[in-house]
This record gives C-alpha cells, structure tokens and sequence, in this order.
C-alpha cells in the first residue's frame, strides 16, 4: 500500500524545481506593451529570462522599500527614483533617465480633436461624463494632468468630474470601454490602445518633464546589469520610440 505513495515521491524528487527568473523588472504602468517587447528580445537574444512587475511608480517604489525583490526600477517620475536613492536602496552610478513622454488627451475612436489652451471648455467636452485620470495626488500621470489642467486654468471646472484610477493604464481602460468620455494619459498609452485616438497634446510647459529614471536595484547582479544596458541599445529604442515615447539623447 505504500508503493504509490513512494512512487509519488520519488517523482516529485525527479522533477526539477521551478526556474527563478534571471532579472526582475519593478516598471512604471505606462511601459508596459513596449517593455514586454524589449524583454522579450533580451530573452531571445540571451537565452535569460526577465520578469516584469508593472504598477504604479509609488506602489513598486513602497514594495522595494517593504523589501520585494527587485533588480531594476523605472519609474515614471524622478520622485520615486529619489526616494529610493535617498534610503540607499539603489546603485547610485547605474541610474539613467530612460525615456520621456508626452501628455496627452484621449476620447473613443472618432471623436473629434480639440485644441488643448487656456480656452479650453473641458467641461462641456465631458457631457456631464468623468475625465479620467491616474490618481492625482500620488502618480506621475495623475500629478502631470493635474499640474497642466491648474497651469491653463481649467482645474477647478473639470475637478468634480475627474474619475481616479490606480495607475494610467486604468484611466486608459475606462475610455477604451466607453466608462469615461475623456482621459489624460501618456502619448505611449493611446498608441497602446486602437480603441481610443488621441483628441490633442498638453502643452509641455504646462507640466514638469517628463522623465522616466531607471536603476539597478543593490546589490546589483550582472545579469540586471546587462538588462539595463540593453535598455539603452539601438534595438530597444527602437521599439521604445514606435511606442511614442520620447528617447533622450544618447550619452
């Protein structure tokens, strides 16, 4: 009777333990369908694996401090960045801004463009719907919207109907479903999305930049070091920049 039993285990001593993931990537939301590429690429050219996180730039930037295992952060505001830095949690010398953005605003497919000023009436836009948004007081893209929508005058109009969402790739979906007329996000998020089109670009004096810093998460493994390298090459900028993103000069 014991025999299945033992069978059992001598399978289960047999069979080799899941594979750890070679680098894991905690990344901002709005990275996502270009990154997935570019670790994909990485993983066929390697042979190495890549696991990435994607939230919100505080909530990864809490898991590291909480001690979630981590290799590299990009994050979507040099806030975050900063305060990683700040608690020693990251290799100083391996930090980088990555990437820019434009911000941008989003309707369904069709729906008419709008020239984005001081004049803008947004609240008749919105029909009485909300303007969706990533949450204004802790994520980039929320702080960005916010901070361009008080810079030309039309925040205390459009406040009562701003739907707040966890991160931009969910103030995206509300407007791809249809659940929100209108939404801020990022250049790269609407060329994410065929179901929404872009209605027209904030002014970029109406924000703080937008930069996306990434860095090595210490202690660094070689393996995350060569990721992050890769991250900077010719071929992944490539992908970044169809994605609509902005490439900094390289250096």
């Amino acid at each position: 009777m014991f025999r299945p039993i033992l069978a059992v285990l001598l399978a289960m001593a047999m069979t080799p333990p899941a594979q750890a993931q070679d680098v894991t990537v905690f990344a901002a939301s709005s990275l996502k369908t270009a990154l997935d590429t570019v670790a994909t690429d990485w993983q066929q050219k390697t042979g190495h694996t890549v696991a990435v996180s994607y939230a919100a730039s505080p909530a990864l930037a809490k898991q590291i401090i909480q001690g979630a295992p981590a290799d590299i952060y990009i994050s979507a505001s040099p806030e975050w960045m900063n305060t990683l830095a700040s608690a020693g949690l990251i290799v100083a010398q391996s930090r980088v801004d990555l990437l820019s953005n434009h911000l941008v605003l989003v309707g369904q497919a069709g729906t008419a463009k709008v020239n984005i000023g001081p004049g803008l009436d947004l609240a008749v836009l919105l029909g009485g719907g909300k303007l969706a948004m990533a949450m204004v007081d802790s994520v980039p893209a929320g702080q960005y919207g916010k901070a361009s929508l008080q810079s030309l005058g039309l925040w205390e109009l459009v406040q009562p109907q701003v739907a707040q969402s966890e991160n931009v790739r969910a103030a995206l979906a509300l407007v791809a479903a249809g659940e929100a007329p209108l939404g801020i996000v990022y250049a790269s998020d609407a060329v994410a999305e065929p179901r929404v089109s872009v209605l027209g670009t904030f002014p970029d004096d109406s924000h703080p930049t937008i930069l996306y810093p990434a860095a090595l998460i210490a202690p660094a493994t070689p393996l995350a070091a060569d990721f992050l390298q890769y991250l900077r090459q010719d071929a992944a900028r490539a992908v970044f920049q169809a994605q609509g993103f902005i490439l900094p000069p390289k250096g």
